[in-house]
């Protein structure tokens, strides 16, 4: 691990995102809570924050972090069809949640995949990215608007 202990404790934030993209019909089930395993989007939710608690167990040499914050949003997209997961993660320390954020929002996309697989097996889980940073010595970065 990088040692970061001369670092000053600052607040530092990270928001990610990523879709799940799927059938029309398959989308209209999980709309109508009609998925065999439960409510998808409640599922993956609470898997997306139990995963960012544990990303230093996921991520060899990420370093444990006391996260102050975690927020895991699941919104239907019509457009797609499919589920638009963002994770937004906040910490005061002396290391970024950049990797929080985007194993929140993984491993909620794969408890999407994997509660609505029995309707649907072509899934696609795509377009993970860090949306906007914030904090640190390397400062802001903005992604997406």
């Amino acid at each position: 691990m990088v040692d970061v202990g001369h670092k000053p404790d600052t607040e530092r934030t990270a928001v990610a995102r990523g879709e799940v993209h799927m059938k029309k019909e398959t989308f209209d089930l999980i709309r109508a809570g009609q998925i065999k395993k439960g409510d998808v989007l409640t599922v993956a939710q609470i898997a997306g924050i139990t995963a960012s608690k544990r990303t230093s167990d996921l991520i060899p040499l990420c370093h444990p972090l006391q996260l102050s914050k975690i927020d895991v949003d699941l919104a239907l997209d019509e457009s797609l069809p499919g589920v638009v997961i963002t994770a937004t993660v906040k910490v005061t320390g002396k290391t970024g949640v950049e990797m929080e954020a985007l194993t929140a929002v993984s491993v909620a996309a794969l408890t999407v995949y994997d509660m609505a697989k029995a309707a649907e097996k072509t899934m696609i889980i795509q377009n993970i990215r860090l949306v906007e940073k914030h904090g640190g010595q390397s400062g802001d970065v903005v992604n997406e608007a």
